[in-house]
């Protein structure tokens, strides 16, 4: 058995792509996107065919709309190969803004919608800001679930659990090279490395604390750190690191345990969520570089989109 159907066995196993032909290949449960994984995926000359026809379809509604049939066709997609679900991103430059995250919530379930996708086979994904949180809250409450992403420490998880998320995405591998770089491009084994035990607290804590938001660990940079969290309730994973696994047949033991719930723990607020990620250097900035290399990917998505409008 390979570790791939290892890490199945007790891990929900997520592919971190929009390749099409790679999720066909792997059969990951669930798959998430982002705006970089989007853009990489329209670079496919496969799919030259429907960009044109989404651009000759909304050219009367504009780059926006477009681009939010690009997004919403590839979860169509992806939706209509794997069992779960998928996770499509609010716009980064509402990273800030709780009432437009909302807003752009609802318009993202319309258009799966209108191609026979029920919001029940989507989870929407927003950056772990505290107005991201807030959104999140209104979100839940609606029956809207959400994937809170950009998540890179405790203050964060503790913000999405008491708003109720359905899933955090804490981010391994951006962890990892945050601290290798501040250290002098240290590399770290499975069990000393910053990210896996960033996710191994708060796993630990949600456990103990019998909170039902799901962990699913993100953003690795190699099998061992994958490995490191066996067992935790969700992995989403690169096609390239998924074909590793698939093709090492030793053994992988579980890491990740939950064991049995104490008392709930106190809510944060947001004066201490604040100050807690002021005091997280590494927190603060990955949370702000994140946000703005997802900015970045979409203006270049809405480039692309303009020039074929302008064509």
């Amino acid at each position: 058995m390979s570790k791939l159907d290892q890490l199945r066995s007790m891990t929900v196993v997520v592919a971190d792509t929009g390749d099409i032909e790679a999720v066909r290949r792997m059969r990951p449960e669930d798959c998430t996107t982002n705006p970089s994984l989007v853009l990489k995926a329209l670079q496919d000359p496969g799919k030259a065919e429907a960009i044109e026809r989404a651009v000759r379809e909304g050219r009367e509604a504009g780059a926006a709309r477009i681009i939010t049939a690009l997004t919403v066709g590839l979860g169509v997609e992806l939706a209509g190969i794997v069992p779960g679900r998928v996770s499509t991103e609010v716009d980064a430059r509402l990273s800030f803004d709780a009432e437009g995250s909302v807003r752009r919530a609802h318009e993202i379930l319309e258009a799966y919608a209108a191609k026979g996708i029920g919001r029940e086979r989507i989870l929407i994904k927003l950056a772990s800001t505290w107005e991201g949180v807030r959104a999140c809250e209104r979100l839940q409450r609606e029956g809207v679930d959400c994937n809170m992403t950009l998540l890179f420490s405790m203050a964060q998880a503790r913000a999405a659990a008491d708003a109720g998320a359905f899933l955090i995405s804490p981010f391994v591998g951006r962890i990892t090279d945050w601290w290798s770089k501040k250290e002098g491009g240290k590399a770290y084994a499975p069990d000393e490395d910053p990210g896996v035990l960033s996710v191994r607290r708060i796993y630990e804590h949600y456990k103990s604390h019998g909170i039902g938001t799901v962990v699913m660990g993100a953003s690795f940079r190699n099998i061992g750190q994958i490995e490191a969290l066996a067992g935790c309730d969700r992995l989403t994973i690169s096609p390239e690191l998924l074909q590793k696994l698939d093709e090492d047949g030793g053994d992988l033991p579980r890491r990740l345990s939950p064991g049995a719930a104490g008392d709930r723990a106190e809510p944060i607020a947001e004066a201490g969520f604040r100050w807690e990620m002021n005091e997280d250097a590494m927190a603060t900035e990955k949370l702000a570089e994140g946000i703005r290399n997802f900015h970045a990917d979409a203006a270049r998505l809405e480039r692309m989109v303009a020039e074929r409008l302008a064509a």
